[in-house]
């Protein structure tokens, strides 16, 4: 096997030991330029799903105005 592609697989397995499902798919890609495939490579195609993490962090608690004076 490939050097390179033996690295990027040690690369892909830190991504997804971590959760990091968007570096896994770059990975994925990177392999699929050098002729590599695997059946648990991400797919393609993205399928939408919901989350529960907000986007942007808010905060919570809101303050009142400081008074003046």
């Amino acid at each position: 096997m490939n050097k390179q592609i033996e690295a990027l697989l040690v690369e892909r397995a830190g991504y997804e030991k971590r959760g990091l499902k968007d570096r896994v798919a770059a990975v994925d890609a990177a392999l699929r330029e050098l002729d590599f495939d695997h059946k648990y490579m991400s797919q393609e195609t993205q399928v939408e799903t919901a989350t529960i993490e907000p986007d942007v962090e808010r905060n919570v608690l809101k303050r009142g105005k400081k008074k003046k004076g």
